[in-house]
């Protein structure tokens, strides 16, 4: 017997300014219709704005956040974790807010490696300003 196909999930890195200008871009960036799922790095400074929309049914929205830390290095074994937890039943689309995007092109390569790059398909980062 033979698994069904299995697309790989669209994935936006979003960088830059404070938290609640990513969490406002990734607000933008969302379809409603659409399972999305987004990995928050760090602790909002404020009200958070995809918290208020993921806790509003139906709202196909799935918030996980992860403790600050470089997710290449220091915390590369919460986002392995946190990742593949979340891929077991992948949504239609994922971002990654980082706090600190220093290291953002080795964490792209960590993410196009196996066994992420059958996975995931890394779209064009979203940079906030």
């Amino acid at each position: 017997m033979t698994s069904p196909l299995r697309h790989a999930t669209p994935l936006t890195l979003v960088s830059g300014g404070r938290a609640a200008d990513r969490e406002a871009a990734i607000a933008h960036a969302l379809r409603p219709w659409q399972a999305t799922a987004v990995i928050l790095e760090g602790l909002a400074d404020g009200n958070s704005i995809l918290a208020d929309l993921a806790e509003h049914p139906p709202s196909p929205l799935q918030l996980l956040r992860i403790a600050p830390g470089c997710l290449c290095c220091s915390g590369n074994l919460v986002l392995r974790v946190t990742l593949n937890r979340l891929l077991r039943h992948p949504p239609a689309h994922l971002f990654i807010s980082l706090a600190d995007a220093t290291h953002i092109e080795q964490l792209r390569t960590w993410l196009t490696a196996s066994p992420y790059d059958v996975l995931l398909a890394l779209q064009a980062d979203l940079l906030v300003s």
